[in-house]
């Protein structure tokens, strides 16, 4: 090899870096490769125009990554920067393309460059309506149809790339993210974001609840923030001896404004109140392994959490199911067998009180059935992602 092969990280979906992480650092350690990290600006649901490139960066630099900032007001002026870097791969873990701005979207990436796409999301947990397989959206858009090489998690989905014409471009590898998600217990320290004590020393009890953005059958349909909201502020309100942190979906406050749920005052409001109480915190961004490890429970409507949270903690979610949901796949159906699942208030109650006694209904058969279903091979996902490059290059 006569000189080492150039790799460009484009992110803005950082909530979702360990999809790359392990990718990016391995190449960094590697020789034959020549890696650097982009910061992008993004425009999520209910955005009004594109912005979070500082917040990007500034998740980049916490995590100690080097990394170039496309601040360009205009993305064709990023683009001619990006056409000087003269990437021989660029990787994206995001396939949505209304989300990026127009040139650096994978139609122009493709006219210059060879991209290799990472999958965000750890596992393909819910089937589209009227679809017996797996999901279209996993393997129909542009970014699978376009990318040179798709790195993918399960033999289902790669069974549908092939059957689509993408045989010799989609490899299953399966995904770092859940070799992440399964180191994390020993790799990554802990975080909790509520520091307080009890009288007489007592720690508090740590609940994380993390509901979903989507709500109605346009899209999974899995999220019930709207008729959460008021229940578990009051139940806030009324166990101060318990630490409640929100970790909303990214989308979740975009998606409820754009789509009419509730107005900005209304979240602002509510936001306020939930924001004012001692035992309360947003978290908005903290690294979402540490913040797993950090909590002694999780309480979640679903999607992905109701598997990376056992992954992280060995331990079972509990699940706020909403009444009416997207079918889960075959691989959603076992993350599901190893959540606690609760349908009321009264049940969320009754479980996270099963969560503080140390009674919650054991989920380890589960739990262990999860892991082997989500690992397709032993070996290290980066690293075989990385020799398959090495290879495609040669």
């Amino acid at each position: 090899m006569s000189r080492p092969i150039r790799v460009v990280f484009l992110v803005f979906y950082f909530e979702a870096w360990d999809a790359l992480d392990a990718i990016y650092r391995g190449m960094l350690a590697d020789p034959r490769f020549d890696p650097m990290v982009v910061s992008l600006p993004r425009k999520l649901t209910g955005y009004d125009k594109f912005r979070d490139e500082k917040k990007v960066s500034a998740f980049l630099e916490s995590q100690g990554i080097e990394h170039e900032r496309f601040k360009f007001k205009k993305s064709k002026d990023g683009l001619a920067r990006l056409k000087e870097l003269a990437p021989d791969y660029v990787f994206l873990n995001y396939p949505w393309q209304r989300n990026y701005k127009k040139n650096y979207q994978i139609e122009k990436l493709v006219e210059f460059t060879k991209v290799c796409y990472v999958p965000y999301f750890s596992t393909s947990l819910v089937q589209e309506p009227g679809e017996s397989g797996v999901a279209p959206h996993q393997y129909t858009q542009p970014t699978h149809q376009l990318a040179h090489m798709v790195f993918l998690q399960d033999a289902d989905t790669k069974a549908a790339f092939d059957a689509n014409g993408r045989a010799d471009h989609s490899f299953l590898t399966g995904t770092p993210k859940i070799d992440a998600l399964m180191a994390a217990k020993t790799d990554v320290p802990s975080i909790w974001p509520i520091v307080r004590e009890l009288p007489g020393g007592k720690e508090p009890f740590k609940l994380l609840w993390a509901p979903h953005h989507s709500y109605a059958d346009r899209w999974l349909n899995f999220g019930h923030f709207n008729d959460q909201r008021e229940p578990m502020l009051a139940f806030a309100q009324q166990h101060p001896e318990m630490d409640i942190v929100f970790r909303p979906h990214p989308f979740l406050f975009g998606t409820m404004t754009d789509r009419e749920v509730m107005t900005q005052e209304e979240v602002d409001d509510w936001r306020a109140r939930w924001d004012a109480l001692p035992n309360t915190f947003t978290d908005l961004g903290a690294p979402l392994t540490s913040i797993l490890l950090g909590s002694d429970a999780l309480l979640t409507d679903g999607v992905s959490f109701l598997a990376e949270y056992p992954l992280v903690t060995g331990k079972p979610a509990i699940f706020w199911e909403k009444s009416v949901h997207w079918d889960f796949s075959p691989l959603g159906n076992i993350a599901a067998a190893s959540t606690v699942t609760v349908h009321t208030m009264a049940e969320v109650e009754g479980a996270i009180a099963q969560a503080q006694e140390g009674t919650l209904p054991d989920r380890s058969a589960e739990i262990a059935a999860l892991v082997k279903a989500v690992r397709p091979q032993p070996a290290s996902a980066a690293q075989t992602i990385i020799e398959l490059v090495a290879k495609d290059f040669s």
